[in-house]
């Protein structure tokens, strides 16, 4: 009901702008020009805003989804720099790509090892993808923190120039993650082991991992995998098919703007 609220003011101040084009202005302070209403006008905005509503009801969900949009973009533009600026050695793809794909994740998520997938064949299928990998630990529900570690092994691997090598092996590997995935995935990425533990230790990759949640908490992201793509954002696996989508809107919208 909030964004159907929201929606109608939305329609209703596009019809006070529309019919202030037929009112005589006046001038105001400022040089500004203003148009003053009477309460009768007001109500016979509000009928037509009604009226038109009753008679073309399809409208809404297309109404709404761009009010969703248009506060995704106010969102998106307060953490903008923070959410395109990678921790070194976690971008995948084209680093001088036109379309970025910020990816949330939690190696915990059993989602995410398909998304891992679809996310690499845009990169295979489009020279102008760059990604970026943010670890997004969520799921650690009490008992061994799992998620929030291997997000540290994910960080000190790409301190080492190898997170995307890690990124691959510990989602390629079979079961649930675990401390031998873990281990695994360590040694099957080529790591200096001893050089990784230290570094998951670190301040400076705990204050990564903590930077992330917080960015996909001020995003209001609720889960894992979550996208960011453009002005837009995606929550859940959602497919190849609508990434691919999603970047294509994404690009052409960038292409509109520098026009």
């Amino acid at each position: 009901m909030k964004k159907f609220g929201a929606f109608l003011s939305l329609l209703l101040a596009a019809a006070v702008g529309l019919f202030a084009l037929t009112q005589t202005p006046r001038a105001a302070q400022n040089g500004a020009v203003q148009t003053d209403f009477t309460l009768r006008q007001q109500q016979q905005i509000e009928a037509l805003v009604r009226q038109y509503i009753l008679q073309h009801p399809e409208i809404i969900p297309e109404a709404i989804t761009e009010l969703q949009r248009r506060e995704a973009v106010k969102i998106l533009d307060s953490y903008r720099q923070d959410i395109e600026t990678p921790f070194p050695g976690t971008v995948a793809g084209n680093p001088e790509g036109d379309v970025t794909i910020v990816e949330f994740f939690d190696f915990r998520c059993p989602y995410c090892r398909q998304a891992a997938m679809d996310v690499q064949r845009l990169i295979d299928e489009d020279a102008g993808i760059r990604v970026i990998y943010r670890d997004f630990p969520v799921l650690d529900r009490g008992g061994e923190p799992l998620s929030r570690r291997a997000a540290l092994a994910a960080l000190a691997a790409a301190r080492q120039g190898k997170y995307v090598d890690f990124y691959k092996r510990l989602f390629d590997l079979p079961g649930r993650l675990s401390q031998e995935l873990l281990v695994a995935a360590v040694r099957g990425a080529g790591l200096d082991e001893r050089q990784a533990v230290r570094d998951m230790d670190s301040a400076e990759l705990a204050a990564e991992v903590d930077k992330n949640l917080q960015l996909g908490r001020n995003l209001g992201l609720s889960g894992t995998p979550s996208y960011i793509i453009g002005d837009q954002i995606i929550s859940g696996a959602v497919g190849y098919d609508a990434l691919k989508a999603a970047v294509a809107r994404a690009r052409d919208r960038s292409r509109v703007a520098a026009r």
